[in-house]
């Protein structure tokens, strides 16, 4: 028996002894007190030794940096996450084939159950990943997301669809759990910066695949978009399971089914009422009963977590650094998404037509307004992982939104001034890969191991919902300024500065509450491997 087992045995019995002896002796052995009072009552977090743990093999060392094996699971990692746009992006290129297959003109309940379903998964998928590990958890989301794609695929009627995109939602999951399983498998040297690659290498991907998808719909028809997110699924889940290791660190606790399910249904209770409501009617008796379901649902849900001894979050977990970095993520990410959306609307309108904007006169004008935009978050991840393995994520955060407010302010002053408009796109896109590169970083920082998988899912949700409620306060901001031309409501050089300046102000507040974060003193949080190396 080696040393190095024989003390990682010795630890774990000493562990289970309730006594101050045993604090006294961890300490001994280079525990600090603190740590020490965490290890005899989680049991030394159970790492390790409630899954198969990682090989020295599969690990190398952890002091060590870049090599053949981590790139080829950061490839298998930008795989996985991959299948999130063929879920969300990819349906909306058959949006109008969808409606018309199914006789239906609510195309909104297409477009927005995938989302609203990976915010109901998260909490459950995040929770679980803690518990039963992150590579157990990756291929269990991959599979249901390609089960949820045949059920698509093979659906006669709405309710059915609805039901495979629900199911199909949990594929959503998969960046969050590649994320946690990157910064506790990984070199803590090289575990931020692969975060970045990750979650910022899809973005490429994403340039390509909805001219690969126009021409496989053009051949096969709508549901080939389904094809190709179930065989990628199914693929990435093998290649997933037959090629990674599973993390280190899990953690003896109980899954809290039922908290995960009013969280989760709660969510989406309310994000459906909120990204709907225009198109199905705000004041509509179904609506104002979804809006209800929700409220009450996620009041249930702090009812339970209040009383609970395990809850699928707790509360208590949610320190102020913590909802600190929510609220910027969601602002940033929110501020960066409802700018994209306008920056489409000003890219099909010509200058000519006197509204006081528009691009659409320059070649090619909305392939490059979106796809600067792309690298930009590539590039803009990327650099901020890099970057906080040596100042912390807490700066390279404040540095994305301080970009982000710049790049915003340039926008407000080139809507009809394309190479301005391109260069504040592509520094947007730079502000989103960094914000959520920084997010994540940050967020699995400021937590133990043994939480950082749900509070990655957190982070998921707060994408999620920045997205949804803030396009929709833009869109209102400009059906409330909108001008009448032709016989038709168009948008108002008014509204769209609006727009602007909303998002301008989001930027400006994240920015200061980002800033704050920064100037925070790191502190000791316990964690091991992929935190305690890093700055905050």
């Amino acid at each position: 028996m080696s040393t190095e087992t024989f003390a990682r045995r010795f630890i774990a019995a000493a562990s289970r002894v309730e006594s101050p002896t045993t604090a006294i002796f961890l300490q001994s052995l280079g525990v600090p007190a603190g740590q020490a009072d965490n290890v005899r009552n989680l049991r030394f977090r159970e790492v390790a030794m409630t899954q198969t743990p990682a090989t020295p093999s599969d690990t190398e060392t952890s002091g060590s940096g870049w090599s053949g094996r981590i790139i080829w699971w950061i490839t298998i990692l930008i795989v996985a996450n991959t299948l999130v746009d063929t879920v969300i992006v990819a349906p909306l290129l058959v949006l109008p084939q969808m409606s018309e297959f199914f006789g239906t003109d609510q195309s909104a309940w297409l477009n927005a159950s995938a989302i609203l379903a990976g915010a109901m998964w998260a909490p459950l998928l995040g929770k679980s990943a803690d518990v039963f590990g992150k590579r157990r958890m990756l291929v269990l989301a991959l599979l249901v997301g390609g089960v949820g794609a045949l059920v698509c695929l093979l659906s006669p009627n709405i309710g059915i669809f609805l039901a495979g995109r629900v199911i199909q939602g949990a594929a959503v999951g998969s960046v969050f759990i590649t994320v946690v399983f990157i910064r506790q498998v990984f070199p803590p040297r090289v575990s931020m910066t692969s975060v970045g690659i990750v979650t910022s290498g899809s973005a490429v991907l994403g340039i390509v695949s909805p001219f690969l998808f126009e021409i496989v719909v053009a051949a096969y028809g709508f549901r080939s978009v389904f094809v190709v997110s179930a065989v990628l699924a199914f693929f990435a889940a093998l290649t997933v399971r037959v090629f990674l290791p599973e993390s280190p660190v899990t953690v003896r606790s109980r899954v809290d089914v039922t908290g995960a399910v009013l969280l989760g249904a709660g969510l989406a209770g309310i994000l459906a009422y909120i990204s709907l409501g225009h198109d199905l009617g705000w004041l509509s008796a179904g609506m104002i009963a979804l809006l209800v379901v929700g409220i009450v649902l996620l009041g249930a849900w702090v009812l339970t977590a209040l009383r609970l001894p395990e809850p699928v979050i707790d509360l208590r977990m949610l320190t102020r650094p913590v909802v600190a970095t929510l609220v910027v993520v969601v602002l940033g990410a929110g501020a960066y998404q409802a700018l994209l959306q306008l920056v489409g609307l000003i890219a099909q309108t010509s200058v000519d037509e006197g509204l006081g904007y528009g691009l659409a006169g320059a070649s090619g004008a909305l392939g490059l307004l979106f796809a600067v935009p792309s690298f930009g978050a590539m590039t803009g991840g990327i650099l901020a992982g890099w970057l906080a393995g040596r100042i912390g994520p807490a700066r390279t955060l404040a540095g994305g939104m301080v970009i982000g407010t710049f790049a915003t302010l340039g926008l407000l002053f080139s809507t009809s001034a394309f190479l301005p408009a391109v260069i504040s796109a592509g520094l947007l896109g730079f502000t989103a890969g960094a914000v959520i590169t920084s997010g994540f970083n940050l967020s699995t920082t400021l937590v133990s191991e043994e939480k950082q998988g749900i509070v990655a899912a957190l982070v998921q949700v707060m994408l999620g919902v920045g997205a949804v409620i803030l396009n929709i306060i833009g869109g209102s901001i400009l059906r409330a300024t909108s001008l009448t031309g032709n016989g038709e409501p168009v948008n108002s050089a008014t509204g769209v500065s609006l727009y602007i300046l909303m998002a301008l102000v989001l930027f400006a507040i994240a920015t200061v509450v980002a800033l704050a974060i920064s100037r925070r003193r790191p502190r000791d949080r316990g964690a091991t491997r992929g935190n305690a190396a890093q700055p905050v």
